[in-house]
């Protein structure tokens, strides 16, 4: 909320210098001959200067942050150059209100913000008067200038913290909250499938079936659909092509043993101990029932994730192997060495020793070995390829003169099939429009692919005749949901009157704590919203899939104000509340402060602002 309202703090005047100072490696400006003011805030002109510098600093950290320079049309496109400007107008319109109400800070509280500033720090990490100067000359800027920014900032500082500190909000706020978002239903349930349907469905007419089709034409209309040709080569296309000798395959096996030929291992957990007389004592206690492996963790204050080993062989084992590897599956034992002090070791699985010899893996090892020789093929073509593309050639030829195949794939983003199996064809065919030239990309598995657009079209209905069957079996399953939801009716009637479940034929279900939220197997979301409308003891028929339902509520529980849970989501709904109110007035305040003042910005020096930007 602090960055989002514009609210900086003494410190910060550390990294404005670094960035003041480093301005000419990313961008210039250049005021030579024009004025710097690009608009005034009351009293307070609005310096061009303020805006290049604040703009230049938001544009390097998004640099930072995705590893690439930031254009300027980029940060135009973005929005980023209107925010900038915003929260510089906005900077300038509260030091305006500050100095009509004759807020501002002492010498002293000056002199100690320039002491909290890094870049003024000589070798000893105090303040050096030196360093406070070389600093100011390379930004370009006086001592009495930044010294004037700095009391501001921190006039603007109490100003805005007068605002959003101490905002809280009452109790029965938060309780309402946590009421509405604890509280837990209790409900029996039965569902009505086709099956229960005690009347048959009309037959519809075709005149029926096209305005049905018509009333939900929202359910036959196609998305936006990318008309591509493609070329593409991967390596389980390639492979069988692949010849890979014995001799390269006796080296592979050889180079991999070890994966071949496992020792005998145990899948064990290890609980250490400080000394041999803590870790005996918890022995006896495991060995005596009083305590099990997983409270023996949980005193310690670990996890039993924090226990795992995974699979470990003698060798890994150390000394304690003859003591884990004489255990049975299940069985604690110990003390036994570490390389962290005595511990206890529980067997949770044993691994025979495994020997494969070269001729039983084989097989194994051929297609490994043919899969990675497929793509270093591939990748040696890529850059051929791409050159080609770039002289002219088309994907039909592409594909005529190279292992690449053609294809082509009426892409949708919920495509699938081909090469829209893979991320990176979808991000292309995504972002692809048509006249664009296809290159070369990288699939995930190794292989490559291009693409062309070959055109774009807009999302449209379906034609009713390759939908009809597809129309009469939503419309015979609407049908028959409002007939079991007719007859759920009667049911639930029946059942407020008095009767039972069982009395109406039905066969129950209980579902309980339930929360708003709830998704429990076989009731819909509908279903849950429907629950918390009800009063205890209400019964409800309800459409449900191509169904019915019928529900009672039971039991409605109170959320639990005294649980630990709740009380920390009471403290985080608090401070989430009480921030969000803050930024409300803040936001309030900062926009009767603009109007008053009288906010003028001189658009022409704006721009020239930006054109000086590079």
């Amino acid at each position: 909320m602090t960055r989002k309202n514009g609210i900086t703090k003494y410190a910060v005047w550390g990294v404005l210098i670094a960035s003041f100072v480093g301005f000419g490696a990313f961008g210039t400006v250049n005021f030579t001959g024009t004025t710097d003011r690009i608009g005034t805030a009351g009293d307070i002109p609005i310096k061009g200067t303020d805006y290049a510098r604040a703009l230049d600093s938001e544009m390097r950290q998004l640099s930072q942050q995705s590893g690439q320079a930031v254009t300027l049309e980029q940060a135009r496109q973005m929005g980023l150059t209107q925010q900038v400007l915003a929260r510089v107008v906005s900077n300038a319109a509260l030091d305006n209100e500050a100095l009509q109400i004759g807020l501002s800070v002492g010498d002293a509280q000056v002199a100690s913000s320039l002491q909290d500033i890094d870049a003024f720090s000589g070798p000893d990490g105090s303040f050096n008067r030196d360093a406070y100067a070389f600093a100011l000359s390379n930004a370009g800027l006086n001592e009495g200038a930044f010294e004037d920014s700095l009391r501001a900032d921190a006039a603007r500082s109490i100003l805005q913290g007068a605002i959003l500190a101490g905002t809280t909000l009452p109790d029965t706020y938060i309780d309402t909250l946590l009421g509405y978002a604890g509280e837990t239903r209790s409900l029996t349930w039965a569902t009505l499938g086709r099956d229960a349907l005690t009347i048959g469905i009309p037959e519809p007419t075709e005149a029926q079936l096209k305005d049905w089709y018509d009333a939900n034409i929202d359910r036959f209309t196609l998305p936006e659909t990318h008309a591509i040709t493609y070329a593409w080569i991967t390596p389980s296309m390639i492979i069988d092509s692949v010849e890979i000798t014995e001799d390269v395959l006796r080296a592979t096996y050889e180079e991999r043993r070890a994966e071949f030929n496992m020792p005998e291992r145990r899948l064990v957990e290890r609980l250490v101990y400080g000394n041999e007389a803590e870790a005996q004592a918890a022995a006896e206690r495991i060995a005596s029932g009083a305590a099990s492996f997983e409270d023996e963790v949980e005193t310690r204050g670990l996890q039993i994730e924090d226990t795992d080993l995974g699979d470990q062989d003698a060798e890994q084992l150390g000394e304690a192997a003859d003591a884990v590897f004489s255990a049975q599956t299940g069985e604690v034992v110990g003390p036994a060495p570490s390389p962290f002090g005595p511990a206890l070791y529980r067997v949770n699985g044993v691994f025979p020793a495994q020997e494969t010899s070269f001729e039983e893996a084989r097989d194994a090892l051929r297609d490994g070995v043919a899969m990675d020789e497929a793509r270093k093929a591939i990748d040696a073509q890529s850059q051929a390829l791409d050159d080609e593309l770039a002289g002219g050639a088309t994907l039909e030829e592409l594909a005529a003169d190279t292992d690449m195949q053609l294809g082509q794939i009426d892409w949708t983003d919920s495509s699938s099939d081909g090469p829209a199996q893979y991320s990176a064809f979808n991000t292309a065919a995504a972002q692809a429009v048509e006249g664009d030239y296809p290159a070369i990309e990288r699939l995930g598995d190794g292989g490559l692919f291009a693409l062309r657009v070959d055109a774009i079209n807009p999302p449209a209905p379906a034609p009713y005749d390759d939908v009809a069957d597809e129309v009469r079996q939503l419309w015979d399953a609407e049908k028959a949901a409002e007939a079991l939801t007719a007859q759920a009716e009667v049911k639930a009637e029946a059942i407020a009157g008095g009767a039972s479940f069982e009395d109406e034929g039905l066969s129950t279900q209980t579902s309980s704590g339930l929360r708003r939220d709830s998704q429990p197997d076989g009731l819909a979301a509908s279903v849950i919203a429907a629950l918390f409308e009800m009063q205890p003891g209400e019964t409800r028929a309800l459409p449900a899939n191509d169904g019915a339902v019928v529900i009672r509520l039971d039991e409605v529980t109170p959320v639990d104000m005294q649980d630990a849970q709740v009380q920390m989501l009471s403290q985080i709904l608090r401070q989430q509340a009480g921030n969000s109110v803050a930024q409300d007035l803040f936001s309030a305040f900062n926009a009767d402060v603009q109007q008053r003042a009288g906010v003028n910005v001189d658009q022409a020096a704006v721009n020239a602002v930006l054109t000086n930007i590079r």
